[in-house]
């Protein structure tokens, strides 16, 4: 029986399923008993040959080796940097990454008595640059420096080509140089401004260079004179590097601008980095100096003397004014003068100080330490009778008064009163029993006046006048010398010895410097100056008595100098001129010096204008109402009432 299968159970026939390949073995020549290589059966496929791939480890040394080597480079090189050449390496990042700048110290004021400022400081800045930041490394230009020039020549107020040597200087590794010292804000403005406006231009425009970039700014102070030409040959003026130039300003530099500090930081590009820490050496601010001058009395004086030289249309003069009792310079005007503001547009001529700094022969106000010799030495009284010919023969010369005369019949009173000059000489005469003794004891007595010496100011340019030791006075100076010519002084000198007498007969130095205040505001008076008895009290009344004769006699010369309701001591002064430019005589001094209240003297005032040519060159008549406007002015201002006393009325004549 036949067994039939349901074709649906039937088992399909089982498939080989290749299982993994087995490498060959490898091919190799059997050897002596070895086994033949089987041969594939027929009708089998034969097995595939594999490749073996090579070793990776040489190749992994290699590579090791070669990485080795780049790494010892690396550990070479970086121990170099940063242990052989560390400093070196230090000192290069330093130089590049930090910038160091001054901090300039703030000036002290200049104040008058009262503490009215003369001189001052106000905020200002200094105009820097890193000339580095012009290179072409940094702006991608060769002009750099031309360009940055050309733009900041115009606000600067320079040269163009002085701002290019600056910005592109001989050292490629110099990173701070100042182009402009001192500049207002308003000119920082103007910098800071364009710089902007080129920095958001090159933002939006790849062509644009801002050739600005490193320019930047240092606050620091302008001085301010904010009375303009007021006392400006007091206190001089401060030149661009911030120094004293002339004045009080040079005398006290040092004084008034105390000590820069310095500050070092860390800066990118041309800017402070705030995160990385400061060294900064604060800046000692200078002391302000009180001068003793009153600002009042010296603007009614440089008033008076301007008004006087231009209606004169004279060279130039100067007024003093001076406490008689302490010596304190009260006020001391020049004209022509200056603005220390504005020192582009001044004279050169009339720049320092013309009262102290010229030497002239004073004329007939001298005559008044001729005088206190001869009282001084009880050769004379104020009354003793002198006969003054119209002419008097001398040595080589034959002299006479200014004015044609016949004989005069004076006092010794009359002979300073109406100015003789032949009297003077006829009077000093008797100082000696030969005209040798008689040169020296008056040469004796001018020194004791300070003639011949520095007044004690320490003024810079100070003359001390000229004064010959009597061994080598000429013929003709024996004789004038009395009367004032053939000696040399300055304004300062000449209002000392009228504060001489009016101090009764002592001599006190002249001041111009009360004292100064440090930063703490502590203040620290000038020393006390030098006192030197010249002549006695009562030489020194009598002398007082005849300077108001020549004020209050109608005889006297200088009747123009009264002042109504105060007793008034004075004398007029004409002298011939030693022109500076030749040498040679022309022109006049005129001058008037004096004090008052004469019975007790509180201020002397001295006046003098150099070669007059409109009008008088008479000293009584130019430089007497300039006396008395001035004095009027100060005994006002200083409150000081008149004495009530009655002149002294002292004869200057008398009967043959």
């Amino acid at each position: 029986m036949t067994e039939v299968v349901d074709p649906s159970r039937r088992q399909p026939p089982r498939r080989r399923v290749p299982g993994p390949a087995r490498p060959a073995p490898a091919q190799r020549r059997p050897g002596p008993g070895a086994r033949p290589a089987r041969r594939p059966a027929p009708g089998r496929p034969a097995a595939p040959r594999v490749i073996k791939l090579g070793s990776p480890r040489p190749r992994l040394r290699m590579v090791g080796l070669a990485l080795t080597l780049v790494l010892a480079a690396f550990v070479l090189r970086l121990f170099q940097v940063q242990a052989v050449d560390a400093s070196t390496y230090a000192a290069k990042a330093d130089q590049n990454r930090y910038v160091g700048q001054v901090l300039a110290a703030e000036r002290g004021e200049i104040t008058d008595r009262t503490g009215v400022a003369l001189a001052t400081s106000e905020d200002a800045y200094d105009i820097t640059a890193d000339p580095t930041m012009f290179s072409r490394a940094q702006l991608k230009v060769d002009d750099g420096p031309e360009q940055a020039a050309a733009l900041l020549a115009p606000i600067l107020g320079q040269e163009q080509s002085a701002l290019v040597g600056k910005l592109r200087p001989k050292n490629p590794d110099t990173r701070y140089t100042k182009l402009a010292g001192r500049q207002t804000p308003q000119v920082w403005k103007q910098i800071k401004d364009l710089k902007s406006a080129l920095a958001a231009k090159a933002r939006t425009d790849r062509s644009t260079v801002n050739v600005l970039a490193g320019v930047f700014s240092v606050p620091s102070t302008k001085r301010v004179y904010p009375n303009g030409d007021l006392a400006a040959g007091i206190l001089g003026w401060v030149n661009a590097e911030g120094k004293g130039g002339g004045g009080v300003e040079q005398q006290l530099n040092t004084t008034l601008s105390g000590k820069d500090g310095k500050i070092r930081y860390a800066q990118s590009g041309g800017r402070q980095v705030p995160t990385v820490g400061s060294a900064e050496t604060p800046a000692v601010p200078g002391a302000d100096v009180e001068l003793t001058i009153d600002r009042d009395i010296q603007w009614a004086a440089q008033n008076a003397i301007t008004e006087q030289v231009a209606k004169s249309k004279a060279d130039r003069g100067y007024v003093v004014v001076q406490d008689a009792r302490t010596g304190e310079i009260l006020a001391m005007a020049n004209s022509p003068g200056f603005d220390p503001n504005d020192l582009s547009s001044a004279n050169p001529a009339a720049l320092g100080n013309a009262a102290l700094q010229d030497a002239y022969e004073p004329g007939s106000t001298a005559k008044v330490m001729s005088m206190a010799a001869v009282l001084e030495e009880d050769a004379a009284t104020p009354l003793t009778h002198v006969t003054v010919p119209n002419r008097l023969h001398r040595g080589d010369r034959l002299f006479q008064d200014d004015i044609d005369h016949a004989t005069w019949y004076l006092t010794l009173n009359g002979v300073l009163a109406k100015s003789s000059n032949i009297g003077t000489i006829l009077a000093t005469g008797q100082l000696g029993k030969t005209q040798a003794q008689a040169n020296q004891v008056l040469y004796s007595y001018l020194r004791k006046f300070g003639i011949g010496s520095y007044t004690g100011l320490d003024f810079p340019g100070e003359t001390k006048g000229i004064l010959a030791p009597p061994g080598k006075w000429s013929t003709s100076q024996q004789y004038t010398i009395p009367f004032g010519q053939g000696v040399s002084i300055n304004a300062v000198q000449a209002a000392s010895v009228y504060s001489t007498i009016a101090n009764g007969g002592v001599r006190v130095q002249p001041t111009l410097v009360r004292g100064t205040k440090g930063p703490d505001g502590h203040f620290t008076p000038a020393p006390t100056p030098k006192k030197t008895r010249v002549v006695s009290a009562g030489t020194a009344k009598d002398l007082s008595r005849m300077l108001e004769s020549v004020v209050d006699d109608r005889e006297g010369t200088g009747t123009k100098a009264r002042i109504p309701g105060y007793r008034v001591a004075g004398k007029t002064g004409t002298a011939n001129r030693v022109d500076p430019a030749t040498g040679k005589y022309r022109g006049y001094t005129s001058s008037f010096a004096g004090f008052a209240p004469a019975d007790n003297p509180r201020i002397t005032v001295y006046c003098a204008i150099q070669n007059a040519t409109a009008g008088s060159y008479f000293g009584g008549q130019i430089c007497g109402p300039i006396y008395k406007q001035v004095m009027e002015f100060a005994l006002k201002t200083l409150q000081v009432p008149p004495t009530g006393g009655r002149p002294a009325n002292l004869p200057v004549s008398f009967a043959p």
